[in-house]
């Protein structure tokens, strides 16, 4: 039987997940946003077992930071640690903004 893992939510993750939700429903209709979402806790549910599957994100790897990865669901990505036998969530993002400043700012800031 794998390892299994706790999750836990930064606030700051909560609240990126409930910023994109409300963006796709205003731009889009609710049961758009409501599919996000369950495409997203679907995929954040499989990091229970084998979180180490997921890379190392490449804008943290190239100024030496490894102690995050990334479980990407395009053009999303859910941003975690590991520590010990518990994930945090760090950040929940749509890809297609300027990930590096974003991630680098909550690295150092965590």
């Amino acid at each position: 039987m794998p390892n299994r893992y706790g999750i836990e939510w930064a606030p700051v993750a909560q609240n990126d997940l409930d910023e994109l939700l409300e963006y796709i429903a205003a731009r889009d209709c609710v049961d758009a946003a409501l599919h996000v979402y369950e495409k997203l806790m679907e995929k954040i549910d499989t990091l229970v077992s084998y979180p180490e599957r997921c890379r190392i994100p490449p804008e943290l790897k190239q100024i030496g930071v490894s102690e995050y990865r990334e479980l990407i669901l395009p053009p999303y990505s859910v941003f975690f640690r590991i520590r010990g036998k518990q994930l945090g969530i760090i950040a929940v993002l749509d890809r297609r903004r300027d990930l590096g400043e974003l991630l680098i700012g909550r690295v150092l800031r965590t």
